[in-house]
């Protein structure tokens, strides 16, 4: 428990940055789900257009600190690499 005015203040902040840290995430999984359900359906354009919306979002969010650069980037380039396999098939 805290018990400095400083260390109440710490986990007010606390408990506000949580809240934020997790809508955003929480945005940047709908955006990715929106991707995978249109790669799914196999709707090439439909996936494009979905991760032309996604990835803004993926960076963003490595950018706040809710996921790490690498693993934002590992998530975009996998996507794409799936969008791009929609193409041959």
């Amino acid at each position: 428990m805290a018990n400095t005015k400083s260390a109440k203040k710490k986990t007010r902040v606390i408990e506000r940055r949580t809240k934020i840290n997790q809508h955003r995430r929480s945005m940047m999984r709908g955006y990715i789900r929106k991707v995978e359900e249109a790669i799914a359906g196999g709707d090439r354009n439909v996936a494009l257009e979905a991760l032309k919306a996604a990835e803004p979002q993926i960076m963003r969010a490595s950018q706040k600190g809710i996921v790490h650069k690498k693993t934002a980037s590992r998530k975009v380039s996998r996507l794409t690499q799936r969008i791009a396999k929609l193409a041959t098939a």
